[in-house]
């Protein structure tokens, strides 16, 4: 809104084209959303549901209990008219946010539900919001996808990329909601990657000379994009400022898959789906290997082939914060400085390798 706001204005006041830059819908739309979150959000939490604890996991289990939770909806609440103010968004990008919303709303509802939804019924949600944003950010036709290691640029039909890219955010999303289970590790982790993202969306994908460098096409949208996700960034910066350990408040499914599917929204607008390795290195192998040694033990008891408990893929707990908690003896606050410096150590690697090694 500001920035069609600016393009009125500077036809009667020159200055009013300030207004107009990236930059500063950048800069301001982060600062506008940290801000709003850090200062309503402990005046609005008390509304939200209160957490019962986990009986099954013992007292460790138990000591979220009566903290609010689902902070997710408060905080994407809050967010959004800054979203609306500084983010020019066209008509696609906003269906795009409106099922990223509809993500998050589903698994609000779950976390508030009397009776937790079943696999299925989440399941189905989450692939029907994956498919409409995946539809959406293709804009109705192929898109243009580069990938590391080989040089060119290929258009993939609309027919194939939206299950590919579906498959991506599907991913992503729970990758992410699973990994929500340490104090700060999932909002801490994914806010460094939407940072990052921001970056190459604005510096590399977004600006043409850079992207000329790469060998990569450029997408003159990719700095709105890079606008969206800083701003969600600073939403929940200002969240993460009352969820360091010890919490007042838990995001809940709603936060964990409303940032998971961001990231994965937010990388294939780069084109290039492989960057999700690089960005979310520690929340794929934390969150995502356990769909993967799930997938691996139901396919081996399918084929008739049980997997010992003395096998490796039965040793290792899943999500790995708990594999780290319970047979390393890590604390919380281990774990998350941890897997934030393993996060920032592998990211500039792989993005180097993803980037440039084509």
């Amino acid at each position: 809104m500001i920035y069609q706001l600016s393009q009125f204005l500077q036809q009667y006041f020159g200055p009013a084209r300030l207004l107009s830059s990236h930059l500063l819908l950048l800069s301001g739309g982060t600062f506008m959303a940290a801000l709003l979150t850090a200062l309503f959000l402990p005046r609005l939490w008390d509304r939200l549901p209160h957490d019962h604890g986990k009986a099954i996991l013992g007292q460790e289990g138990m000591r979220s209990k009566g903290k609010p939770t689902g902070a997710g909806l408060l905080v994407t609440l809050i967010v959004l008219p800054v979203l609306v103010l500084f983010v020019p968004l066209n008509l696609w990008d906003a269906l795009t946010l409106l099922f990223v919303y509809f993500a998050m709303l589903f698994g609000y509802l779950d976390d508030r539900s009397a009776v937790p939804w079943g696999e299925l019924k989440k399941g189905l949600l989450d692939a029907v919001c994956s498919l409409a944003i995946a539809f959406f950010l293709a804009k109705g036709h192929g898109t243009l996808v580069w990938v590391p290691f080989v040089k060119g640029v290929w258009t993939v039909p609309l027919w194939l990329y939206v299950p590919l890219a579906a498959a991506l955010l599907w991913v992503t999303m729970n990758s992410t909601n699973c990994s929500d289970g340490v104090d700060g590790l999932a909002g801490s982790l994914t806010v460094i990657s939407l940072v990052i993202l921001s970056v190459l969306l604005y510096v590399v994908v977004g600006y043409r000379p850079v992207a000329h460098y790469f060998l990569i096409p450029c997408n003159p949208e990719a700095a709105n994009w890079a606008i969206l996700v800083m701003a969600v960034a600073g939403g929940f910066g200002g969240y993460l400022w009352f969820n360091a350990e010890p919490s007042k408040i838990l995001m809940g499914d709603a936060g964990s898959r409303f940032l998971g599917i961001l990231v994965g929204a937010a990388v294939l607008v780069t084109g290039n789906p492989f960057l999700i390795l690089a960005l979310s290195p520690i929340v794929l192998m934390n969150g995502g290997g356990g769909l993967v040694k799930l997938v691996i033990l139901r396919l081996a008891k399918k084929m008739g082939r049980e997997i010992g408990d003395d096998n490796v893929i039965r040793r290792i707990r899943f999500p790995l914060h708990d594999h780290c908690k319970k047979n390393l003896g890590w604390s919380n606050a281990q774990v998350l400085m941890r897997f934030i410096l393993l996060q920032i150590s592998l990211m500039p690697v792989l993005l180097i390798i993803v980037l440039k090694v084509r």
